[in-house]
C-alpha cells in the first residue's frame, strides 16, 4: 500500500533516512550525515512524500518527489531487496509523471538501481547542491521498467 505522509510521519522518515544513509552512503563522514540530518525537515516540507508500510503499519520506504522529479527515495535497511524502491518508483512514474533523479556518483548501488528502472545520466555536477565535493549525476527516464 502506498500512501501520502503528512508531518505525523516525519520522525519515523527521518529515522528510515538516517538507517538507509548509513546503509548506503559510506563516502558520507559521520559530519556529513549530522549537518545533512539537520535539514531532512527542510526536505520534507519541500517534496511530496509518499510511502510504504508493511502489515503491521510500520512505514518501510518513502519517495519525495517536486514538480517532475524524484528528490529523495529512501528504504529501511531491513527491507532491502524487498522491491519498495521499484514499487515507489513505478508509482511516481505511473501517477505523477515523473522522469527526472539526481543520484550521488559515489553511491554506485543506487546508480545501478536507477538505470535498471530505465534512467540515464545526462549530466553532471562537480559538488552536491550543499556544496560538498559529492559529484551528483542528473538522470531522466528513457523508459519505463
Amino acid at each position: 500500500m502506498i500512501f501520502r505522509a503528512d508531518k505525523k510521519y516525519y520522525k519515523e522518515l527521518e529515522e528510515i533516512w538516517e538507517k538507509s544513509v548509513r546503509a548506503t552512503h559510506d563516502f558520507l563522514t559521520e559530519k556529513n550525515i549530522v549537518d545533512i540530518k539537520k535539514e531532512i525537515p527542510l526536505y520534507f516540507e519541500a517534496v511530496e512524500i509518499y510511502c510504504t508500510k508493511n502489515c503491521d503499519g510500520k512505514v518501510t520506504g518513502f519517495i519525495g518527489i517536486a514538480e517532475k522529479k524524484i528528490e529523495m527515495l529512501f528504504v529501511d535497511p531491513e527491507y532491502f531487496g524487498k522491491s519498495l524502491g521499484k514499487t515507489l518508483i513505478r508509482y511516481a512514474l505511473e501517477n505523477k509523471e515523473i522522469d527526472e533523479v539526481d543520484v550521488n556518483e559515489q553511491n554506485e548501488k543506487a546508480l545501478k538501481f536507477y538505470q535498471y528502472m530505465g534512467f540515464e545520466a545526462i549530466s553532471r555536477d562537480e559538488f552536491d547542491s550543499m556544496g560538498n565535493h559529492f559529484p551528483i549525476l542528473h538522470m531522466k527516464a528513457k523508459k519505463m521498467v
